[in-house]
C-alpha cells in the first residue's frame, strides 16, 4: 500500500514516539523529509537528524530532545496536505503563538522557517507548525 502523505507520517511518527518517551524514531528518508527534520533540528526541536541504509533503503533517525521529562516539542501540527496545499505570500506567512512557535515553509529557497522566508523575502507552502 503506498503513502499518500509522507510528511504526516513523519510527523505521526514524532508525536507518537514522543508521547512513549523514546529517545529516538526511526523512519523511511526522503529529501523533503531529511529537509523539515534539518530545519527542526536547527530550530532546537530535536537532537540530532542521522541518515542510514538499511537494508538498500534510506532511512532517518531522529533522536528527540526532552526537557524536564517533557517532550521539547509540544505540539506538530500539519498543516498543508495533499488534498489541500496550502500557499501564502511573505506577507501572509503565519505567526505561530506570537512567534513562540515556528511553521516550516517549502519555499523555491528550499525548506525553511518562516521567520528565515519573511526575511529572505520568500513565500511557498505552508508544511505544518511546531510548538
Amino acid at each position: 500500500m503506498s503513502m499518500t502523505d509522507p510528511i504526516s507520517d513523519m510527523l505521526t511518527r514524532i508525536r507518537n514516539a514522543q508521547t512513549a518517551r523514546k529517545p529516538s524514531v526511526t523512519l523511511p528518508a526522503s529529501k523533503q523529509k531529511l529537509a523539515v527534520a534539518k530545519v527542526l533540528e536547527q530550530e532546537g526541536y530535536l537532537a540530532s537528524v542521522a541518515t542510514d541504509k538499511v537494508d538498500g533503503k534510506n532511512v532517518m533517525t531522529l533522536e528527540l530532545k526532552y526537557y524536564q521529562d517533557k517532550p521539547v516539542i509540544e505540539r506538530i501540527q500539519r498543516v498543508s496536505r495533499p488534498g489541500l496545499r496550502i500557499f501564502k505570500r511573505v506577507d501572509q506567512l503565519p505567526v505561530v503563538q506570537g512567534g513562540l512557535g515556528v511553521a516550516i515553509v517549502s519555499t523555491s529557497q528550499g525548506v525553511m522557517t518562516n521567520v528565515q522566508a519573511k526575511a529572505q523575502g520568500h513565500g511557498g507552502e505552508v508544511l505544518c507548525i511546531v510548538l
